[in-house]
């Protein structure tokens, strides 16, 4: 963008007060040597395009979380083929030709599972069916899954994630919370708030599916202090999306590498 002084971002949604993603992108800036600006701000869904037309220039970008993750997509001027996909944009770059939308879920989802070790996945079990699950079924098709099994609350929301699946290569079978799978999937991906209700699993799924808890606060939840076998966080989620939303910040490409991932990684993981 042309305007002067220093680079502002932030990052949007409500509730916004937990968010760790001001203290990980100063993080990263720090590392990366750039004089940026990355606050949070209160924005609902109904808010949002006042929000966005009363930016200045100098705006480079913006992380977005729940609930403008869908509200945003009639506001932008262009789309990253995964926002397309997934139904979802939860990075904005803002630049001299408009706005531009991008996922950095997906892409989060599949680094944080190979970085625990996780390189391929059968079946898996999501627990929630909103946006954040959207791009969860994505990731885990990159990362071989044929089969999901989605349990929602209002299993008629989480409808689209069928046709989606279709789309990406995943059979899925959406299920109410009084369903439990009599198969034991490879890995169970919660996309429900920390606090929430989840279906009580059986003992042999908590010992043996490699867990993925999308809730950082409160941590542990409930749902991953009960797990025997091993854990992903939503602390991992968090800082692999945020390195995608620092490409498209820096780069305008979510798959273009910075100079020293490693160092910004092992930065923001020591600023939560």
């Amino acid at each position: 963008m042309s305007g002067t002084g220093r680079t502002r971002l932030a990052v949007l949604g409500s509730p916004i007060g937990h968010s760790k993603s001001p203290a990980i992108h100063r993080a990263a800036y720090e590392v990366l040597g750039l004089d940026w600006d990355y606050g949070a701000a209160e924005v609902t869904g109904d808010a949002l395009p006042a929000y966005l037309d009363g930016l200045d220039d100098a705006w480079r970008g913006l992380s977005l979380t729940m609930p403008l993750k869908r509200d945003v997509l009639p506001l932008l001027d262009s789309r990253d083929d995964l926002v397309d996909v997934v139904g979802a944009a939860n990075t904005l770059l803002l630049a001299d030709d408009g706005r531009h939308g991008f996922n950095t879920d997906v892409g989060g989802v599949v680094s944080a599972f190979r970085e625990a070790g996780v390189q391929r996945l059968d079946s898996v079990l999501i627990l929630g069916g909103g946006a954040t699950a959207a791009s969860v079924l994505a990731g885990v098709a990159e990362l071989g899954a044929t089969a999901a099994t989605v349990i929602a609350r209002t299993p008629a929301n989480a409808a689209p994630l069928v046709p989606l699946g279709e789309r990406v290569g995943v059979r899925v079978h959406v299920a109410g919370t009084q369903e439990t799978p009599a198969d034991a999937p490879s890995a169970v991906i919660s996309t429900v708030p920390g606090g929430a209700e989840v279906p009580r699993l059986r003992d042999e799924v908590r010992g043996s599916a490699v867990l993925f808890d999308v809730a950082y606060d409160p941590w542990p939840t409930p749902l991953a202090a009960s797990w025997r076998a091993p854990v992903l966080s939503g602390f991992d989620l968090l800082v692999h999306q945020a390195v995608g939303q620092l490409r498209v910040f820096l780069h305008g490409n979510p798959r273009m590498p910075l100079a020293d991932e490693a160092a910004v990684l092992a930065a923001m993981r020591a600023a939560l």
